[in-house]
């Protein structure tokens, strides 16, 4: 995973070639009635010089990485040709959903929206698909209907997975030490992207707790008893505060499986509240989004590691797909089998990710340009 910046950028880059070079193979979608909408042809005014109208629904302002994801995609779309409508809902379904109709009355050829839940917006879907309007889902996916166009995320089992193998590397696991005691976090239960985080890291950490090597001391392990809706800071510090008084008194933590940023600010804060990481050894903690505080955490010994999704890369994913759309291409996708939205298997591009340590900061967000090393304080 030590990859200094022009690696980072060339594979992202060659990859971006390879997919598109294999346009004409099962992975190329034309933008015709599969999707519900007719073909764009060149008499289709939007599609020329780049001068559609696009409507970019963000969930809310409160999490750093989606303020990030709006406005990068903002820029980029508008460094494009693009005129922009950007929202964000402040986490509220309602809102979002006037929103987004406020996007179609308004006259915008698409939309890119990260939905706060991922089954509400059936409905408004259908005003957008009887303007002609296609949908692109945006890193969260639409449920239950028929009418998203496509989807751009990361890999959201293998960020899951990330995190479970760094825990087993972390701990030692299989080399007969233990058993280890570890607590579960498991994101927001209305977000389908939370499910393959869990799933991709219970696909790691399973054996081990079957083989009885990894102890899950609250017996806690299903997705209603360790989902935090909303995926909100405070809740995680609540429940983590809760487990750790009813399970923990006499007990040492050895590891959290948190899914991402949010959750893990919570949960270490609870822990350095009860003298963890000072008069008690730090449990190992994960996390997923390179958030400016948690990767001050980990420098600070705090959370022990963060899968980096680069926003920038996904924001021009969606600013390329936008492109492609409109001028009547063939989309650029790397996977036509995996994101079922319960109505249609929805043609994805996922974007790679990266482990960020301590050990790595540097290379990975600085030298990339994400940070500067004074915002690190590594200057």
């Amino acid at each position: 995973m030590k990859k200094i910046l022009m690696t980072l950028f060339s594979f992202t880059a060659l990859l971006f070639i390879l997919v598109a070079c294999d346009n004409n193979g099962d992975n190329g979608y034309d933008n015709g009635d599969e999707n519900g909408y007719e073909e764009n042809g060149d008499d289709n005014d939007t599609a020329e010089g780049n001068e559609g109208f696009v409507g970019v629904s963000m969930p809310s302002l409160a999490l750093e990485r989606w303020e990030r994801d709006g406005t990068q995609m903002e820029a980029n779309l508008i460094a494009a040709g693009f005129t922009v409508d950007l929202q964000f809902a402040q986490d509220d379904v309602a809102t979002q959903i006037n929103q987004i109709e406020n996007m179609i009355t308004a006259g915008v050829d698409i939309l890119v929206v990260a939905p706060i839940d991922g089954e509400t917006l059936t409905g408004v879907l259908e005003s957008a698909h009887a303007q002609g309007i296609y949908v692109i889902a945006y890193d969260r996916l639409i449920m239950d209907s028929e009418y998203v166009s496509y989807y751009v995320t990361f890999d959201n089992f293998y960020v899951g997975v990330t995190q479970g193998n760094f825990l087993v590397d972390a701990l030692g696991l299989g080399q007969g030490d233990g058993p280890f005691n570890i607590e579960l976090f498991g994101g927001s239960p209305d977000d389908n992207n939370a499910f393959f985080f869990f799933e991709g890291a219970m696909s790691v950490l399973q054996e081990h707790i079957d083989s009885g090597e990894l102890n899950v001391v609250s017996g806690q392990t299903d997705m209603m008893q360790i989902g935090i809706l909303g995926w909100g800071t405070a809740d995680a510090q609540v429940r983590m505060d809760n487990l750790l008084s009813a399970y923990y008194s006499d007990t040492e933590l050895h590891a959290v499986l948190s899914p991402n940023d949010s959750l893990a600010l919570g949960i270490v804060s609870s822990l350095e509240n009860l003298g963890f990481g000072d008069t008690l050894p730090m449990p190992v903690v994960t996390g997923q989004d390179g958030d400016l505080a948690n990767v001050q955490s980990i420098l600070a010994g705090g959370q022990a590691m963060t899968v980096f999704k680069d926003t920038r890369v996904l924001a021009e994913a969606a600013t390329r797909m936008v492109t492609e759309i409109l001028n009547g291409e063939t989309v650029t996708v790397n996977d036509t089998e995996t994101y079922d939205n319960n109505v249609r298997v929805v043609p994805t591009f996922l974007a790679e990710v990266f482990t960020v340590t301590a050990d790595n900061v540097y290379e990975i967000l600085v030298e990339s340009g994400f940070y500067t090393a004074e915002e690190l304080g590594l200057d």
